[in-house]
């Protein structure tokens, strides 16, 4: 039997299907990176952090009442001040492109102020309960709820200020720079919430609560304090 001299040629076998799936996953792609721009991204992530303080307000003041619960009540209303915060803050990106330059600033300007404002407003009432429960000795029941409440927070809420954050240094935001550190707070506010509560529901330490919320306090004022020395610095005349 001959053998053909010629040596035969080796064609990859491209499939048609996969190669144009290929190109619509590639245009797709760019096509979601034009939509997608970092104010959008910063939008959805204000529109997250609403809906989910919305309901983890709802839980914690809730089940905080039930159980009187200062620390828990505390940080139901701290999640207030964030949907609070990320109202406005959603008010001043929903500017952009809207507006002029200077009318973007001041906007930018009062959001700072806010963020800055609320959290003095939440430290000055986590004092005053927290006070007063220590000095009439008022035991708060245990709260399982409270416990979850604070661990899937504490799961939550850091993944959610580093995004904020790597958006605001996209679109050079200090407003939104400040509602990332405001969000970050809210988790060492989970941390002290959870071991308040675990304290009282595992040892019966009733004054782990009120002291659980008073050591939310030096975050409240700090974060407070660096929202509102940025909003000056930036109302001041250059």
């Amino acid at each position: 039997m001959l053998r053909s001299s010629r040596k035969e040629k080796f064609y990859p076998r491209i499939d048609i299907h996969w190669a144009l799936r290929l190109l619509e996953i590639r245009v797709s792609h760019h096509v979601l990176a034009e939509i997608m721009t970092p104010y959008k991204k910063a939008l959805l992530s204000e529109y997250f952090t609403v809906g989910w303080n919305v309901i983890e307000g709802l839980i914690a003041i809730t089940a905080g009442v039930i159980a009187g619960s200062i620390a828990l009540v505390g940080f139901g209303l701290d999640s207030c001040i964030e949907v609070a915060s990320g109202l406005v803050l959603i008010w001043r990106l929903r500017k952009h492109g809207f507006a002029e330059e200077e009318e973007e600033e001041s906007a930018e300007k009062k959001a700072i102020l806010f963020v800055g404002v609320s959290f003095f407003l939440l430290a000055a009432y986590v004092i005053y309960e927290s006070a007063k429960k220590l000095y009439f000795q008022e035991h708060p029941e245990e709260s399982l709820i409270g416990i979850v409440l604070a661990v899937v927070s504490l799961i939550v809420m850091p993944v959610l200020a580093l995004y904020k954050k790597k958006i605001a240094v996209q679109i050079n935001s200090r407003a939104l720079r400040a509602d990332a550190l405001e969000t970050l707070a809210c988790s060492y506010l989970s941390l002290t919430l959870l071991l308040g509560l675990g304290a009282n529901e595992f040892f019966g330490w009733w004054w782990a609560d009120p002291l659980a919320a008073l050591a939310m306090v030096y975050f409240l004022i700090k974060e407070g304090k660096e929202a509102l020395e940025e909003g000056w610095e930036g109302l001041a005349p250059q």
